[in-house]
């Protein structure tokens, strides 16, 4: 299925030339991400900052298998472990641990 449009953010240079031609090629439409407005790809944009203040700007990493074996500890944590604000402050093993048990929290999940 071809898609109608794709939004892209205004990225490295010859990635925007490249995904643009690729676009204009394909009959596709592009909409672009308006320069300094995070808010139009919020999640994105969440998760960068995450992973730039909690692993980025805390290693130094000196081979590239020590940054994928940092990254992936860093994703499993993130994804099971830590703390959520959206999920009451739980993680999201406790949050689905506590769900199937009651069928829900005392709160709705807002995920």
């Amino acid at each position: 299925m071809l898609r109608r449009f794709i939004r892209i953010d205004n990225g490295p240079e010859l990635t925007s030339y490249v995904l643009g031609d690729r676009c204009r090629f394909s009959g596709t439409g592009a909409c672009f991400i308006e320069s300094s407005s995070p808010w139009q790809n919020a999640y994105v944009e969440s998760l960068n900052s995450r992973i730039r203040d909690e692993l980025l700007n805390q290693v130094l990493f000196h081979t590239l298998l020590e940054a994928r074996v940092l990254a992936e500890d860093w994703r499993i944590d993130h994804n099971r472990i830590h703390p959520h604000s959206a999920l009451e402050m739980s993680s999201p093993d406790e949050f689905a641990v506590i769900w199937q048990r009651n069928g829900t929290t005392t709160a709705t999940p807002t995920l």
